[in-house]
């Protein structure tokens, strides 16, 4: 017996991986329902080899339906995932709107799987922001064999993250470079993103920080330890799909390179590929459509006591967002609903 599941956003990037990768996983579905909002209404997504029209998010009744992994923005969320969570429905929340609640559990199952039982609070669990995830993958091993002190990280963020009109503006402006009768100017970013970088991505601050990048403290904190010193740069880039992160790692223990690379060759959701030679390293495009977070990269630093960088990269949409989604309802399968 599998799972009655419903994906709420399916038209949107995430919520089309969401559906690939249940269908690629093989997850145990009895049932699926596709809802978006009514001005998409009846639009048709996929799901394996079945064709699934999407019905109207505001009407729908999640009664007797196990989970539902929603990839909506944050006022959606706020309006229908109470209903969905009262209804009897376990909440998978892609959002911020519910990662800083104490009551919800913000997982990524590779690192903090124990934290599911949370779930009973408000029958709600979040899903981190898509830096933070691939980040704490490459940590929490780490962390559990020399105790991290401090994260320095930066960010180099595909324009996926910022959704699909984002990444139309990037085609748009890039055509353009080589078409000087047209002009695209910056709708989606604040300066053009086409051969350029942007250290900008959500709202600033007071302090002078942007809200992704006090995502990543906030976050790191709860899922891994509330002790470890986090700063973070966050940094977007004109690649499609793939964030990529420069991380420097400060422990309290001395941990060798060598020994640092072995643990994470061991770790759950990472695959290294570190040669000290050309080409011996991941790049964004070369992670795209895979699960696995990929370390490259990896050296002493020697500025420190006790330091090591390196460098990590992941399919945004994947584990940054889908996939940790899909990963969250096997989990909360296979350690407490008990269906499939």
């Amino acid at each position: 017996m599998g799972y009655r599941i419903v994906v709420v956003g399916a038209t949107g990037n995430v919520g089309r991986e969401m559906l690939n990768i249940l269908a690629e996983r093989q997850f145990p579905v009895e049932e699926i329902a596709v809802l978006a909002s009514r001005r998409s209404l009846g639009t048709e997504v996929t799901f394996g080899e079945t064709t699934l029209k999407t019905q109207d998010l505001a009407t729908f009744d999640f009664t007797g339906w196990d989970m539902a992994l929603f990839a909506v923005g944050s006022a959606a969320t706020k309006e229908f995932a109470p209903k969905a969570a009262a209804a009897g429905c376990v909440v998978i929340d892609n959002s911020s709107l519910y990662r800083y609640d104490p009551d919800i559990p913000l997982i990524v199952p590779e690192v903090n799987p124990e934290a599911v039982h949370g779930y009973k609070n408000k029958n709600i669990i979040a899903n981190p922001n898509c830096s933070t995830a691939q980040m704490v993958v490459a940590l929490k091993p780490l962390h559990d064999r020399a105790k991290i002190k401090r994260v320095v990280v930066s960010t180099y963020q595909s324009v996926s993250g910022g959704g699909k009109e984002a990444m139309e503006e990037l085609w748009e402006q890039t055509k353009a470079v080589y078409n000087p009768t047209k002009d695209v100017p910056p709708t989606k970013f604040t300066k053009e993103i086409a051969f350029n970088v942007i250290p900008h991505i959500d709202v600033f601050l007071d302090d002078g920080s942007t809200k992704e990048e006090w995502k990543m403290v906030a976050e790191t904190k709860k899922i891994i330890d509330t002790s470890i010193k986090v700063t973070a740069t966050c940094v977007r880039v004109p690649v499609f799909v793939g964030h990529s992160e420069s991380v420097n790692i400060e422990t309290e223990e001395f941990l060798d390179e060598d020994e640092a690379r072995d643990i994470l060759r061991e770790a759950p959701g990472i695959m290294v590929i570190d040669k000290r030679e050309d080409g011996g390293y991941v790049t964004p495009k070369e992670c795209v459509g895979d699960f696995a977070t990929f370390i490259s990269r990896l050296r002493q630093d020697s500025t420190v006591e006790n330091g090591l960088n390196l460098w990590c990269v992941s399919d945004n949409l994947r584990k940054g967002a889908a996939l940790n989604a899909v990963q969250i309802a096997e989990l909360l399968g296979r350690e407490v609903l008990k269906k499939g």
